[in-house]
């Protein structure tokens, strides 16, 4: 008899093109090749505007709910938050080997171990980046201590956590220790796609790209363009994305009395375009205070551009700039950002990184990463009694004392039941 293919629950909020960030690429970068193997079914929101479900790159999209704005505001809006994590439960009657979910917004994964106990299955995690309670309690003031008992929770349910990178892996292991098994599959690029982007005609001098929010500090770059006018070093700049705080960063360019030396950019939708926009830019600017991985770093380092980004303690796309020496890690202020790129135009043979180093980061390699994990070997369900399978013998869960996976569905099952 031959054996069934197996199929993995890819479950995600946000999906490319509805909404554009590092996660919602990885996923459809990542799934669209997994799919040539095992069978890949992504739970979501229902982005669409048409019935049922949608199929693409032989990846079937399905809508466990309607679809609910990430953001109230400026910040994560809790009420999508907790409709998706309940959505979630949907996934007890679906057919699956292996369930795949990305950790944001973090309620879900507590649903989403509920099911996997219930189904016995196993539960994966891609974990993109660690918050942390002071940074939590930055962002959301005196509801980020709840906040962050949620992520910390979390990281103790799944069955294995992929990390998008060895600092993120680092800072996982400081609160989970050795209750759950933990590898690094990092973020990627489509080489091949990067290497047949034409330069487009429009050049810029400096360029950014990622998501209009607020802990990004495109503010910061716009502040170290006008200083750079007020020097009478003319430089222009494309920003490239969209988000919340659109209307602010515009009203910040007029403010500095730069607007003319600005180009948002929120219609680019295409990866090759967006390629063909770096290329045709001198220096890529990244002043972001928190990144867990930094894929648009990736992406120009890629396109061969020199990087300019801050010493932020979470922003770990300096990393990258460290491994390959193609940039210059800066104070996160607006006067460090000039000199910079002051610095990194008044030397234009700047290094560039390496091939067989950007080989390591092709999406090819990164899904093969991803599979050669235990999500490929779906079939293998958490054991009872508190006992986790690694698919080639049964071992105990350390910590008892702890809140195991298995002690909270049972709990949730009970609670639902009197319900």
């Amino acid at each position: 008899m031959s054996r069934q293919r197996p199929t993995i629950a890819v479950v995600t909020d946000s999906i490319l093109p509805y909404h554009r960030g590092g996660k919602e690429v990885r996923t459809r970068e990542v799934t669209r090749r997994m799919a040539e193997r095992p069978e890949v079914h992504v739970y979501t929101m229902r982005w669409w505007d048409t019935p049922g479900t949608r199929v693409q790159d032989g990846v079937t999209f399905h809508a466990l709910c309607h679809r609910i704005p990430l953001y109230d505001g400026e910040r994560r809006s809790t009420r999508q938050a907790v409709v998706f994590s309940l959505a979630c439960l949907r996934l007890v009657t679906r057919r699956f080997s292996v369930i795949d979910a990305d950790c944001i917004p973090y309620l879900h994964v507590f649903t989403l171990r509920l099911v996997a106990t219930l189904r016995r299955k196993r539960l994966v995690v891609t974990w993109h980046e660690v918050w942390g309670p002071e940074y939590r309690c930055q962002y959301l003031g005196r509801r980020g201590r709840i906040a962050w008992w949620i992520e910390r929770c979390a990281m103790r349910l799944p069955d294995e956590i992929i990390a998008v990178s060895e600092e993120t892996k680092r800072r996982l292991q400081v609160y989970v220790g050795d209750s759950v098994p933990l590898r690094v599959a990092p973020n990627g690029i489509d080489l091949e796609l990067v290497r047949g982007a034409p330069v487009a005609d429009d050049p810029s001098t400096q360029v950014v790209v990622g998501r209009l929010l607020e802990n990004k500090r495109v503010d910061l770059l716009l502040d170290a363009v006008a200083l750079l006018q007020a020097q009478g070093i003319m430089v222009t700049c494309r920003v490239i994305g969209d988000g919340p705080e659109r209307e602010s960063v515009h009203a910040h360019a007029v403010t500095r009395g730069i607007a003319d030396l600005v180009d948002f950019r929120d219609d680019v939708s295409d990866q090759s375009s967006l390629y063909s926009l770096l290329k045709a830019s001198d220096v890529f600017v990244f002043p972001s205070e928190r990144e867990g991985f930094g894929i648009a770093v990736l992406e120009a380092l890629a396109c061969g551009l020199p990087i300019v980004t801050t010493s932020a303690p979470n922003n770990l796309a300096a990393q990258l700039v460290l491994d390959t020496a193609a940039g210059i890690v800066c104070d996160p202020t607006a006067q460090a950002l000039a000199d910079a790129v002051l610095n990194v135009l008044a030397h234009p043979n700047q290094p560039v990184a390496a091939d067989a180093w950007l080989r390591a980061y092709d999406w090819n390699t990164v899904t093969d990463s991803v599979l050669a994990t235990p999500l490929s070997r779906g079939s293998a369900a958490p054991a009872p009694n508190g006992a986790v399978s690694d698919g080639t013998q049964i071992r105990p869960r350390q910590h008892p004392g702890r809140w195991t996976a298995t002690r909270w569905s049972s709990l949730c099952a009970s609670w639902a039941a009197r319900r």
